[in-house]
């Protein structure tokens, strides 16, 4: 493994989750402060102290604006960040949507809590200063280094609840956007199943949704009620993407039939073909933030 030898220092920016918590007398997970003996030169931003279930846009765009912060000295080579695993999918891509830079940023939590007789926030925390300290990770935007395995942020997903190799990734394509804010953007996301009607679209819609994800069926499909709302949606200029409740796959708007994907298409509605609901969501806010 080649390193570039001007490494000064890395920063570690932290933000609660599994990897800071600790267990109580009840047996309950509470977040508190992660600290780590690592041999690299680090500098320790706390950031939050939060379980990353709880987070809306305004903490993930924290994240954004505090490693654009950290890479704005020269003297930094790049950042790692200590995220919960419930929504690391979703943070990871926001930052890398808007990183435009070589220095390596990568995320990385665990699965077990810091007081367990053998937990795994360690060893992903020092994997992860590792991988930024590797020149080969240059350029290759934001990574997720967890259990193991060094993944592409774009088109990662949770793929289990409690294994330590708890991330899958489809590896997709990098564009940068330019940097925004998404905190006040208003994506829903509407889950489909059989004999889902177009209440919760209609409702999201009243309410003033800015754009809505389908966790549709199979390869992107639903039935005709859920058409027609699409359809209602895309008229007032409310965007519809179509993604799917199969983990692993792409999709696409092959079945008609008055509720299948190329209905929906017809309706107005676009094919994420790779990317699933949480990651949707945040690129189709960054769009909207940024009205790409």
């Amino acid at each position: 493994m080649e390193r570039y030898d001007r490494l000064s220092y890395i920063a570690l920016l932290t933000t609660g989750g599994t990897i800071a918590s600790s267990r109580d007398e009840n047996g309950v997970s509470r977040p508190g402060a992660a600290r780590f003996d690592l041999a690299a030169e680090v500098k320790v931003v706390d950031l939050m102290s939060k379980d990353s279930s709880s987070f809306d846009f305004a903490d993930m765009d924290r994240i954004v604006d505090a490693v654009a912060e950290a890479l704005e000295d020269t003297e930094c080579d790049g950042v790692v960040v200590l995220h919960g695993t419930d929504t690391m999918e979703e943070s990871s891509l926001l930052v890398d949507l808007f990183h435009d830079d070589p220095r390596p940023v990568v995320f990385t939590g665990a699965q077990r809590t810091s007081d367990h007789s053998d937990p795994d926030g360690p060893a992903n925390v020092d994997a992860a200063v590792r991988a930024v300290t590797d020149s080969a990770n240059r350029g290759r935007g934001v990574l997720v280094v967890f259990g193991g395995r060094t993944l592409p942020a774009r088109g990662l997903w949770k793929c289990h609840t409690s294994e330590l190799d708890a991330f899958a990734s489809s590896a997709e394509p990098r564009t940068v956007l330019p940097r925004s804010a998404i905190a006040g953007v208003r994506v829903d996301i509407v889950a489909l199943y059989p004999g889902v009607d177009a209440v919760a679209i209609d409702a999201y819609r009243a309410a003033g949704t800015q754009g809505i994800v389908l966790q549709a069926l199979g390869s992107g499909n639903t039935n005709a009620d859920v058409v027609a709302a699409v359809k209602a949606c895309t008229a007032e200029g409310v965007p519809v993407v179509v993604t799917t409740r199969v983990p692993v796959g792409e999709i696409e708007p092959s079945y008609g039939g008055g509720g299948g994907g190329a209905d929906l298409v017809d309706a107005g509605a676009v094919f994420s073909p790779v990317l699933r609901a949480g990651q949707a969501r945040v690129l189709l806010a960054a769009q909207i933030a940024t009205r790409v």
